[in-house]
């Protein structure tokens, strides 16, 4: 096969956005749902109230806002936390090959031999590894490592407070329904528009199948929204 047909085969796989698309497809499913819940949460607490829309209004883009630093903030430190387990192993790979490599040619050789391979066969081809590249051939057949597959702090952390800001701005223009009471439905609506949105996106980036995906983030949307509702109208009969 030639070298651009193998090249053009691994572009299709999916596993090089792992560093990026989960941290965009939980910042905008986040942003949907908790943005909506917190809204129609307020909507339902303070049913009836002069002020009720320009209070929505406001906790709309404070819980934007909030939500979008929180998940920057979390997604960076997370990925980073990541980051530094994987560079203390390669440090740790870099000293046992140093001290005993012998050692570690066993090792890779049991590997592959887990995979199938024959132990003669297996030998020769960690040996082939180690001749080439043995911190490289570590990383990757012992601890998974894979530089298309590692994960960015920085891009995660901006993917996810962009998409959640994006996700956030969806539900909030419910707010700017006609009637107060058409605000929360509004707002329900517009919600369940970017859950199906948000789930096929996904499910095409991942190259899956739409269904599932899709049902999946709408259901678990629609649940947030329905407890959060729950607890508002509770709060808002008894006066608290």
């Amino acid at each position: 096969m030639a070298l651009d047909d193998v090249y053009r085969r691994n572009q299709q796989h999916r596993t090089h956005r792992a560093g990026w698309l989960r941290a965009a497809v939980l910042g905008a499913n986040d942003g949907l749902v908790s943005t909506a819940s917190l809204m129609i949460g307020v909507a339902a607490a303070t049913a009836g109230g002069s002020d009720s829309k320009s209070f929505l209004i406001t906790a709309g883009i404070a819980g934007i806002a909030a939500g979008a630093m929180s998940m920057a903030v979390g997604e960076y430190v997370s990925v980073r936390s990541q980051n530094d387990i994987e560079d203390s192993d390669r440090l740790l790979e870099i000293e046992h090959l140093a001290i005993d490599p012998e050692a570690e040619l066993e090792e890779l050789q049991h590997i592959y031999i887990n995979r199938g391979l024959t132990p003669e066969l297996a030998l020769e081809v960690a040996q082939a590894m180690h001749a080439k590249d043995p911190l490289e051939a570590h990383l990757r057949d012992e601890l998974g490592q894979h530089p298309h597959t590692k994960a960015r702090p920085m891009q995660a952390a901006i993917a996810s407070a962009l998409s959640f800001t994006a996700g956030g701005f969806v539900p909030f223009m419910g707010t700017f329904a006609p009637s107060a009471g058409k605000v929360a439905f509004s707002i329900v609506v517009f919600t369940i528009i970017g859950l199906l949105f948000t789930g096929v996106l996904s499910a095409k980036t991942a190259g899956s199948k739409l269904a599932t995906p899709t049902l999946r983030v709408i259901m678990g949307g629609c649940l947030g929204m329905a407890i959060t509702a729950g607890i508002g109208q509770l709060f808002h009969l008894s006066g608290i």
